[in-house]
Order: C-alpha cells, then sequence, then structure tokens
C-alpha cells in the first residue's frame, strides 16, 4: 500500500526488539490497517440510516462515502513521501491519532456538512497512516521473514474491506449505549488509542536513507483536479446542471494536463515528483491502471447502491442489509485466494476478462433483484447465488490484477508503482460512487429515492470498458512466459 518502497532503513531490522515485541508490533500494524480499510466500505450500510436521521439530500450522502476515498487516494503519496523524511513511526502514530480523532468527530457530528468534513480529515488521516504499515514491516522483519507478514497483509486487507458492510449492519443493529449509527465510528476510538500507545513503545524510529522530499504544489494541483471532476458529478443534479459545473468539468482534464506536465518536468530534473512518469512507457502497466480505475468505480458503485437500494427501496434493515454481503465476501475470497490465483498462469488474461465479465452478469442481477422485489416482492433468496458469482468476478479481477500490473515494471520503481496503484484504485471508489450515486438518485421519478436501472446501465458501461483493455492485454502477462 506503500507509494514508495523505503530504501534500506537507517535501523537494523526488529531494531533489538525480541520476537514477542515484534508480534505484537506487527499486530499493532494490522489493526491500523484493518481500521483504515474497514472505514472504506462500513459506511455503506449506515448511510440510509444517517440520512434518515439528519435529513440529508443525495448528494450528501454520496460525499459522506466518497469523501472518504477521495482525501485518502489524493493523500495517500504524500502520506508516504512524508514518512520517508520525517520516520515511519511517527508518521504512523500522528495518522492513527488524527484517524482516531476524524472517528470521535464522525461519530459527534451534528450535521450532513459535519460528517462529510470529518471524513475528508478520517480519509486524510488514512492516507498518513496506511504507506507507514508496509514500510515498518520492511524495517521489522528480515527479508525471509516479511514473506509470510507481507501475505498476511494481502490476506487481513481483503477480509477488512468485504467484511466492513457486514460489520457495520451488526454494530447499528446491536445499538451499542443508544448510538445507533454513530457507534460505526465511535468504535473506533478505543482500538485507535490503542495502537498509538503500543505503537509509540515498541514501533523503530526509522525513516528512509535517501528520502526524495515532496511535491506539495503538484499534490495540490492534483487534488483540484479531482475536485474539479467529482463535485459537479455528485452535486449537478441537487442544483440543476448550472454553468459553473460545466466550468469544473470543463477545468478537470486541463488541470490533470498541468499535473502530467508538472511531474515529467520534475522527474527530468531530478527533483521530488507526484509520481514516477517512466511507468506509463510500459503499455501492460498502463492498461492495468486503466482497467484498476474503472472496475473500482464499477465496483465502489455497486457497492453503495446495493446497500442503499437495499434499505431505501426494499426496506431491510442495516443487520439484514449486512448479512446480504456474506455470499458476496465468500465469492470474493474465492475468486482471490483460488480461482485467480491458480488459473492466472496458465489463463493470463482470460482470468481477468472472465472475471470482468462475471461481475458484469451478476452485479447488474443483484442489483436487478433489487429493482423487481420492490415492484413484484420477489424472493431475497434470488439474490443469494447472484451476489457470490458478483463476488467471484470482483476476485477474479482484482486479485491477479496488481501483479498483472507489476510483472514488468522495473524493480527499482516497484514501490512507487504500488502506491500509484492503491491510489488509482481508491479514486475509481470516490468516481463510482460519484458517477453510478448520481445515476441512482437523478434517475429515480418524482417523489422516489433511487432507480438501480440507470445505475446499473453504469456499472454495466464501466465493467464493459475493462472487459475490452483486459482483452488488449499481451497474450504474454509475465517474463517467465516469454521463454
Amino acid at each position: 500500500m506503500t507509494p514508495d518502497a523505503p530504501p534500506p532503513p537507517a535501523v537494523k531490522h526488529g531494531s533489538g526488539l525480541s520476537e514477542r515485541q515484534k508480534s505484537l508490533a506487527y499486530l499493532t500494524l494490522m489493526v491500523a490497517l484493518v481500521l483504515e480499510i474497514v472505514d472504506v466500505t462500513i459506511v455503506n450500510t449506515a448511510l440510509p440510516v444517517i440520512e434518515r436521521d439528519f435529513g440529508a439530500m443525495a448528494a450528501q450522502a454520496q460525499w459522506v462515502a466518497a469523501g472518504y476515498s477521495l482525501a485518502f487516494a489524493l493523500l495517500l503519496m504524500l502520506g508516504g513521501r512524508l514518512g520517508d523524511s520525517w520516520g515511519y513511526r511517527r508518521l504512523f502514530v500522528g495518522g492513527v491519532g488524527g484517524f482516531t480523532l476524524a472517528s470521535i468527530l464522525c461519530g459527534l457530528s451534528g450535521s450532513p456538512d459535519q460528517l462529510i468534513a470529518a471524513r475528508v480529515l478520517q480519509g486524510s488521516a488514512g492516507a498518513m497512516m496506511a504507506p507507514q504499515v508496509m514500510a515498518l514491516v520492511q524495517v521489522l522483519f528480515e527479508p525471509l521473514e516479511r514473506v509470510a507478514k507481507l501475505a498476511w497483509v494481502g490476506v487481513i486487507g481483503g477480509l477488512s474491506a468485504i467484511c466492513g458492510p457486514i460489520l457495520g449492519g451488526l454494530l447499528i443493529h446491536a445499538d451499542l449505549f443508544g448510538l445507533g449509527w454513530r457507534s460505526v465510528f465511535l468504535i473506533n476510538a478505543p482500538v485507535g488509542l490503542f495502537a498509538m500507545v503500543v505503537g509509540w513503545r515498541l514501533l523503530p524510529d526509522a525513516r528512509s536513507s535517501n528520502a526524495r522530499g515532496v511535491d506539495l504544489a503538484g499534490t495540490l494541483l492534483f487534488a483540484g483536479a479531482m475536485a474539479a471532476l467529482l463535485v459537479p458529478l455528485v452535486r449537478g443534479a441537487d442544483f440543476g446542471w448550472q454553468a459553473w459545473h460545466f466550468a469544473l468539468l470543463a477545468a478537470a482534464p486541463l488541470l490533470l494536463a498541468l499535473v502530467w506536465r508538472r511531474t515529467r518536468a520534475r522527474a527530468a530534473r531530478g527533483t521530488a515528483a507526484l509520481f514516477a512518469p517512466e511507468l506509463f512507457a510500459e503499455p501492460q502497466f498502463a492498461l492495468g491502471l486503466a482497467i484498476a480505475l474503472l472496475f473500482g468505480a464499477a465496483t465502489g458503485g455497486f457497492l453503495f447502491v446495493f446497500a442503499f437500494g437495499a434499505q431505501k427501496l426494499l426496506g431491510y434493515s442495516p443487520l439484514q442489509t449486512g448479512l446480504l454481503h456474506i455470499p458476496f465476501s465468500v465469492g470474493v475470497m474465492l475468486g482471490i485466494a483460488f480461482l485467480g490465483r491458480k488459473l492466472l498462469m496458465r489463463r493470463g488474461k482470460g482470468v481477468l476478462v472472465l472475471g470482468a465479465g462475471l461481475m458484469a452478469l451478476f452485479a447488474g442481477g443483484s442489483l436487478g433483484w433489487i429493482g423487481c422485489a420492490s415492484a413484484l416482492a420477489s424472493p431475497w433468496a434470488w439474490a443469494l447465488p447472484c451476489l457470490a458469482l458478483a463476488g467471484t468476478g470482483m476476485g477474479m479481477t482484482t486479485g491477479p490484477l496488481t501483479p498483472v500490473m507489476l510483472a514488468r515494471v522495473d524493480t527499482r520503481h516497484a514501490g512507487a508503482a504500488s502506491g500509484l496503484i492503491k491510489t488509482v484504485q481508491e479514486l475509481g471508489m470516490a468516481l463510482g460512487i460519484a458517477v453510478v450515486g448520481t445515476a441512482f438518485f437523478a434517475g429515480a421519478p418524482r417523489g422516489q429515492v433511487g432507480a438501480v436501472w440507470p445505475a446499473i446501465a453504469v456499472i454495466e458501461v464501466l465493467l464493459a470498458a475493462c472487459l475490452l483493455l483486459a482483452l488488449r492485454l499481451p497474450a504474454r502477462l509475465f517474463p517467465e512466459h516469454d521463454a
């Protein structure tokens, strides 16, 4: 998850810690990882309840979800650079502290705007915290020890993402201390405090021996480009698409062009750049990045609309909605852990094509069930196989996609490439919530809360584009195939 794989650290591996202390330090890192990832999806189950309690507009509900992913994505690479310069432990503990404070502010919010602001702060703090996890794993453990530790990072991260909606439904149903949806955020407080105390005591005080500084102006320019793109998409329908919406949309590609030009110029001079432009010279990486963006948008939009539609259109409780995610989660685990991994070396890009096809067919079927059930009272059991197969398609795509993108990237840029991949995935999530969510809300007849059919249409277009791009990948994905 880190934007840059750090150079050899300035301290010895483990920094003199006992095996028990290293295990506790690793557990602390995993706790923080779970906090950051779960909070991307846990809020989906709570959104209809939040909207009802606050009387919020549709666009505000979208920003509660998208604001976190957008802030996280925009600041992720900056967080990695700051960790290199200021020290991984300092940035980790500070990030956890900011995340904990923001979570408390989310739970205490008295209006939609306060909640949105707290979510943006939460995502920003998460971007400071998350890159340090991988960096500190490299500091704590010898190279051979890292293999199992990094494998668990992937497993725990994947489980956290797919279990977020389920956990959200359980917490709201439990109604701890009468807090309702606020417990979804306030539960982070004691966990975050634990991570801060243990992290400061046990994590080594290491930093990069070759820190390259940060491009703060480039980061702000990139943030402005994304804001110019997303604000009109989310708020345009609510305000009747005024001239300033179109002006912002027109400005977005111009700002992105400026970001690209600035980054290339700084990289050529050897100064700190937002990302490594030479990564895009590898066609397989560039194609994979486009797939990651579109697939992230499709899945982010799907999960948002499914959780919202199940509650607002079908009247399901948050707990029932969370439990409906179980077959989807099982499918994701099957796709990542078994099918995608087993078939990738034998079937190559066919695995990604099949995964995107399954997701397109059965994600549409799952949302179509909501549309039919709201009109015809169709049995909920019909949705279970659709959700399981949609999850399998998601796992078969997301699991192999990162190794496919990194297969031909020079090892010198592996860390920067990984950070760029994570950034694009998070941007895709935010973009999907904006575009698919807007189609869901804006396509509803007057007096109704949403319509799944326009949302399905947008998701299918995104997934069809993923499928076509996957077909353009080379037949030989890995250097091992060249022989």
